[in-house]
């Protein structure tokens, strides 16, 4: 059970780094794309860059599922035989 709880904890604050990382990296995407298309009010621009993001969200996602099942194949340093 403890094991379990420390795992949670983990989890949890994984979650909660990654979601200040992404309001970070929204306002700095935002910034630059107000730099090419000028104020970011309109729907296309909005639109635009809704698009982008969850096109490169998607790549981004698929690129750690295929680096995760890697390693998983990947055998581990000291893993001891289960005893037969």
């Amino acid at each position: 059970m403890k094991t379990e709880i420390i795992d949670k904890l983990s989890t949890l604050m994984s979650a909660a780094f990654g979601f200040v990382a992404a309001l970070a990296w929204n306002e700095a995407i935002q910034s630059l794309f107000r730099e090419f298309f000028g104020t970011a009010e309109t729907l296309v621009p909005k639109m635009a860059y809704a698009v982008i993001v969850t096109v490169a969200a998607v790549i981004a996602m698929l690129w750690i599922g295929k680096v995760s099942d890697k390693a998983k194949k990947l055998p581990l340093i000291g893993k001891r035989k289960p005893v037969q």
